[in-house]
Order: structure tokens, then sequence, then C-alpha cells
């Protein structure tokens, strides 16, 4: 270990207790950093990583999978050590697949008229939409920008894929709304209201990984316990919201080598407050874009402010529906809901009252059915997400109820007996579920935001003391666990390497 004595008297405080911040923890902790305190506003572990009880097993709150569990996959890495995964996951072959952010199976669509959907048409739509992907990959590496948003890019495309469209026997109208369906779940991938809103410079900053995606037959907070468990419980500590974090401070505090100052001052709504030589801040990107102002004293410069704005935070929520017998066919992995009067280019006015549920096309089944009981999960995006969580229990299961059997033609096991929904906007240390690059915003907003606080330009002798992770904060793995993972570890590194004898030689160049 590549230490000074003094590498063993910082006082680290980290701001949240998700994925990020336990990384952060217990890379700082595995190098003998042990002046450490995890403070989390809510009364558990695990920020966006929340596994529940539901149907026959479990079911995930917030994140769902390992996204491309392979070997480059953090994630991965930790749930393999801990032996938190089925042989399948762990498979080479499995590790090996590359789908690029396709999708993996056909699913099985159903139209508003109460018709199963020809495979044909779903297959011409899925091939449509891989080649868009491909041409917009060859302009993102040729750092072209031919639409202001990833939404408009297709649209373009679309206009000129309809003239084939009109030779196949089923109409171009019907390709329109299995489109516009697919576009409803790509606002669900990427946590945003419309696809019209993900900029398109940004959205080719995101890297996809090798693998089929997998899930946690034991639950997601698997990896949570495990990561936790490397570390001593002293430095949690939960239900401590911070009001204000006080930087370029010079707060009079004691140590192990006696009195000093410290930069860092952590003001706790309760009033207590927490001195520190540097703050990690893991909070959702969601709660800095509402509290960013007053949560930092002095407020933060310009540019990384501007950047806060400029992402995008949205809502991806779930209703799992259990059924008494299921409807779907065993071998069934999707279910896709097709408005047939629907199309990419209409000029939606929003009746959140009135039509919220249209929002909801992609419903996953949960497999298998020895595990989670006959499960489905529906996902819903945007502000009719958020509208759902308005509603109650009651009125979200008639409405999937009547939903569920205007597209199944009235199929006499299409009547969920029970349903769980997600809250995430409602959360007020969330507010969202992850996030994605809005209109204008580039990879260098990214890398303005996980920028440390001062620069060793501005503040040569107390530089780092306020620094940034989670998954907004990681310019090609954003809205993923492996991406908060990444950028906790990132941080832990750097204030490591501020302590190293290579680093106090070349400081000024961090």
């Amino acid at each position: 270990m590549a230490m000074t004595e003094s590498a063993s008297l910082p006082r680290i405080v980290i701001i949240g207790c998700g994925i990020a911040g336990i990384g952060a923890a217990q890379c700082l902790f595995s190098h003998g950093y042990r002046d450490l305190k995890v403070v989390e506003a809510t009364a558990r572990p695990g920020g966006r990583i929340k596994t529940t009880k539901f149907g026959k097993g479990l079911v995930e709150i917030g994140a769902n999978w390992i996204h491309g569990p392979s070997k480059q996959n953090p994630v991965f890495q930790l749930a393999c050590q801990h032996g938190l995964l089925d042989a399948e996951a762990l498979s080479e072959k499995n590790q090996a697949i590359k789908l690029g952010g396709h999708l993996a199976h056909l699913p099985v669509s159903y139209s508003s008229s109460g018709k199963v959907i020809s495979p044909v048409v779903n297959e011409t739509i899925r091939q449509f939409y891989i080649n868009v992907l491909e041409k917009a990959k060859e302009a993102f590496s040729a750092g072209k920008e031919p639409c202001a948003s990833f939404g408009e890019f297709v649209k373009v495309e679309a206009l000129e894929a309809m003239q084939t469209w009109k030779d196949d026997a089923d109409s171009p109208q019907l390709h329109l709304a299995v489109l516009n369906a697919m576009m409803k779940h790509e606002c669900c991938t990427n946590g945003t209201h419309s696809m019209d809103l993900v900029g398109f410079s940004g959205y080719g900053e995101y890297e996809t990984l090798p693998g089929l995606d997998c899930t946690f037959p034991r639950g997601y907070e698997g990896i949570i316990d495990s990561l936790m468990t490397s570390l001593p419980k002293g430095i949690f500590t939960f239900n401590k919201p911070v009001r204000c974090i006080h930087w370029q401070s010079t707060s009079p505090g004691s140590n192990s080598s006696g009195q000093r100052t410290f930069p860092v001052l952590v003001e706790l709504k309760n009033g207590e407050t927490l001195l520190a030589d540097h703050v990690i801040v893991t909070v959702p990107l969601g709660y800095l874009k509402e509290h960013y102002r007053t949560f930092f004293h002095p407020p933060l410069p310009s540019t990384k402010a501007k950047s806060i704005e400029k992402m995008g935070f949205g809502i991806n929520n779930k209703i799992f529906m259990e059924f008494e017998k299921p409807f779907w066919e065993p071998d069934c992995q999707r279910i896709h809901l097709v408005w047939e009067d629907e199309s990419p280019f209409d000029d939606v006015r929003l009746n959140l009252q009135k039509n919220w549920f249209k929002k909801l096309a992609r419903i996953t089944v949960l497999h298998p059915s020895e595990r989670y009981g006959h499960v489905l999960c529906g996902w819903i995006a945007g502000y009719e997400g958020e509208y759902m969580e308005t509603l109650s229990d009651a009125e979200v299961l008639n409405t999937m109820t009547q939903l569920i059997r205007r597209f199944t033609g009235n199929h006499p096991c299409a009547t969920p007996k029970r349903i769980l929904r997600t809250r995430w906007n409602s959360d007020p240390y969330t507010k969202g579920c992850y996030s994605y690059t809005g209109i204008g915003c580039t990879g260098d907003d990214i890398d303005s935001l996980a920028e440390p606080l001062p620069s060793s330009q501005e503040w040569k002798d107390k530089p780092l003391q306020v620094l940034f992770a989670g998954e907004a904060t990681h310019r090609n793995f954003y809205s993923t666990t492996h991406g908060a993972l990444l950028s906790g570890r990132r941080e832990a590194d750097r204030i490591i390497k501020f302590y190293t004898p290579d680093s106090l030689r070349s400081k000024s160049k961090l």
C-alpha cells in the first residue's frame, strides 16, 4: 500500500449510501483510510437498488438487471465473487453475447383491437430500429450531429422507410403504430418522457458491454449486502439528511494529530454538523436538480450548475401484476401493447387523467414461474409514470385489468389479482430513476458534473474538498449500476492518489 503517514489523517464524509457511496467507502477502507463516515438520508442502504417480496418470490423495486454481464462489468465481477448469480448468467456463452443495445427476443405484440400483431411486422420494425442505431453510431463516430434529438433522428429515418412498408401486406399505419410502441419502450430504457428530449450527441456517449442482461436470483440487494460486509458498521449513519455542504471553510476541529481546521463542514437537517477534509457527494441527479442552489455554500460554479440543468433525469416506474393463471405462452419473454391509431409523428396533447395508461407499452414476463409465480411487470415512463403515482392501488388495478383485457381480446385469465407499483418520483431524496443526456448536453457536461471542487489551481493547499460520484457522473455508463460503482471507486482513487508520493509531487496536475 503506497501511502504516506498523513494518509491516515484525512477525514472523509460520503453522502449517500447507494452503490456509489458504498463502493467509494470500500475502496478507501481497503487502502487503509479509517476516518470515514457514510451519511444516508433514508433508513436503508442501497439507494436505487431495492428488493421486496411479491408473488412467490422477490422483485426489484429499483435496479433490475446487470446490463452487460461480462468481465468488463464490476457489478458482474462482484456478483461472481459472492456467488449471487445462476449458472446461465455465469456461462461464457452468456458473457460473450453482443447485442449492442438491441432486443434479444421478439415480443408478443397485442393491438388495441384485441389481436396478435404479425411477427413479420415486429421483425420489420426491429430490423429498422437496429439499422437506425447503426446509422446513429456511424454519425457519432464521425462527430456528426444530424439532428438535435435522438427522437428526431428516428423520425427522419422512418419517413424514408415508410416507402418500403407500403409494399408489405400490413398497412404502413400498423408499422408506425408498432414503431411508436417501441419508442415508448425506449423512453423507459432512457428514463425520459420522450426521445425528443434526448440529445443526439450525448446519447452517443453511452457504451454497451457484452453479455445478455441478467438478474439476481436472490435479489439485487445481495450486492449491497456483500459490499457492506467488508466495512465496519460504525461508519454508517442513517436517517440523517444533509441540509448544506459548506466548502472553502476553516472550521476548527480535532483528529488524531490534535487541533486543526477542516475545509468542509457538512450541515445536517437536524442541526448536527460534520467536519471533513473531503466530502464525496453521491446523491441522485434528481435531488441535485431540485436542491443544488441551496445544497452548496459557496454556490456551485456556473459551468457545473448549467451541466446539472442540461442533463436529464426521469421516471421509469414499474407495475407488478400477479395472476392466478398465465394468459401468455411459457416461452414468452415480453408483451408489447400497440395502439393502432398512434404514430411517432402525432402531435400529442397530454390528458393524463384520461390517457395515462397509454404510455405503458412494454410488459416483461418474470421467469421462471417457479421462482416468481405468474407475475408480469409493466413499465411506464415520463409524465404518465409520474401521474400513476398519484392514483390509488385500486384505481391502478382496475385500469390495468381493463387495459389487458382489451388487448388480449377479453382473455378469461387476463385479470391481475393484485399489483405492486413503484413511486420513484415521489421519493424526496431521489426524484426520479436515472439520468439521460438532454438536448444540448454532451459528454463534457457529464465530466463537468464529476469535476471536484475546488480545482487545484484555485485552492492549491486544500483541493478535492467536494467530489462527485453516482451514475450521472460516468461519461460512458450513465444510468447504470456499474457506472455508479465505477464512479464511487474513481473518486476514492482520486483521494488515494492525492496522498501517494507520486501525487504529492504533482498535485497541481490533478
